[in-house]
C-alpha cells in the first residue's frame, strides 16, 4: 500500500503519542521535501524528530512541478507537494487534514483520510483500545479542533 502524508497528521498524531500508529496500520509512510523541511526544520514540532529518524517515513520528492505550482493557488506548499507525490505515485491513500486540500485530492481522484479516521481505522484494526481519550488529547495537546458534530459522528462511528 502506498501511503502519502501531509505534515498535520505526522505532527497531531506524534503531538499524542501516537505516531507509531500509521507504521503499524500502513507499514511505510511517504512524504514530500516539503512536509519534511517542514517538521525538521522546527524541532520543536511534534513529528520532527520522527521524521528524521524513522526507518518507516520515506522522503520523495515531488516531481511534477507544474502541478505543484497550479495546486499553490490554493494550498500551501506541504499540501501541494503531497496531492502530487500521490498522483504520481498512484498513491492507495493521501494523509490530509485540512478540508481544502481534502476536497482537491478528492477531484483529483484521490482517496483521502484524515487524523480521525487513522483512529477510527486504529480502533477497527485493534490497534487502539478508544478513540475518545486520544479525540480528547487531540484538542487538549495538540490543539486541533473538532467541531461538535464531527466529534459525535466519530464517537458514534466507533461506538463510544
Amino acid at each position: 500500500m502506498i501511503v502519502v502524508s501531509n505534515t498535520s497528521p505526522i505532527m497531531n498524531l506524534a503531538a499524542i503519542g501516537q505516531l507509531d500508529l500509521l507504521r503499524h496500520l500502513y507499514g511505510r509512510v511517504i512524504i514530500p521535501q516539503a512536509v519534511y523541511n517542514e517538521l525538521a526544520s522546527r524541532p520543536d514540532l511534534p513529528g520532527g524528530t520522527e521524521v528524521q529518524s524513522s526507518d518507516w517515513i520515506a522522503t520523495e520528492p515531488a516531481g511534477n512541478a507544474h502541478l505543484v505550482q497550479s495546486l499553490l493557488v490554493e494550498l500551501d506548499r506541504g499540501e501541494a507537494e503531497a496531492i502530487a507525490l500521490a498522483l504520481e505515485l498512484k498513491a492507495d491513500l493521501v494523509l490530509i487534514d485540512e478540508r481544502l486540500g481534502r476536497r482537491i485530492a478528492g477531484r483529483l481522484g484521490l482517496r483521502f483520510v484524515g487524523v480521525l479516521g487513522v483512529l477510527i481505522e486504529a480502533k477497527h484494526a485493534g490497534r487502539i483500545g478508544a478513540v475518545k481519550p486520544l479525540v480528547d488529547d487531540l484538542a487538549d495537546k495538540a490543539g486541533f479542533w473538532i467541531s461538535p458534530a464531527l466529534r459525535t459522528a466519530v464517537l458514534d462511528r466507533v461506538g463510544e
